[in-house]
């Protein structure tokens, strides 16, 4: 493993330094839209190592999306600030038993140096202790080979249960390639005041 744990052939950007976390807010629309379209889409996202700009064109999400996710009451939209600027969130939906982790982004440059791993311990900290969820669950395209290891370095596991990538629907995207699917994959995770083995 890379001693800054980002992908062979990236370059990691400096360590950065623990961020601040709070709930994301109705102001902050338009500054999560345009991250999240920073880490995924466009030329712009190739500065970072999760752009899925080789496999979807179109938008990843819109300022209605982020609309949704702030004003559902069984989730949260955790945004993680330096310098008091928005430089990573994720979306944190419960769901029973287990929560489901989506919208993750970390801004192109700070890629590589860390800080993706601490906004995801910071969400699964949240989920295990408010929630009181025994797992974490995720879908990812399954064709992102890359960023599935790297969530599979972080526990997770693949299950090998697809859903189908909504071909049609631009609100995700544009396809360039006609095998796009989603795969579950599942992280279990220990009662709060037990650390992990």
């Amino acid at each position: 493993m890379r001693p800054d744990d980002s992908p062979a052939g990236t370059s990691a950007a400096a360590p950065t330094l623990a961020p601040d976390f709070r709930d994301g807010t109705p102001d902050d629309v338009d500054a999560l839209v345009a991250l999240v379209e920073s880490a995924y889409r466009g030329d712009a996202s190739r500065a970072g190592w999760t752009t899925e700009a080789d496999i979807l064109d179109g938008r990843r999400t819109g300022p209605e999306a982020v609309r949704e996710i702030l004003a559902d009451p069984s989730g949260r939209l955790l945004v993680a600030e330096q310098d008091g600027r928005i430089v990573a969130c994720c979306q944190l939906e419960h769901r029973g038993d287990h929560a489901y982790f989506g919208m993750f982004a970390v801004r192109p440059g700070l890629q590589g140096g860390g800080l993706g791993r601490v906004v995801m311990a910071e969400a699964e900290r949240f989920v295990r202790e408010a929630w009181g969820a025994a797992e974490m669950h995720m879908t990812v395209i399954s064709v992102r080979e890359e960023l599935i290891a790297w969530y599979e370095r972080r526990g997770y596991r693949r299950t090998g249960r697809t859903s189908p990538f909504p071909y049609g629907d631009e609100r995700f995207g544009v396809p360039r390639r006609d095998d796009l699917e989603f795969e579950l994959l599942v992280k279990e995770l220990p009662a709060p005041g037990i650390s992990p083995a």
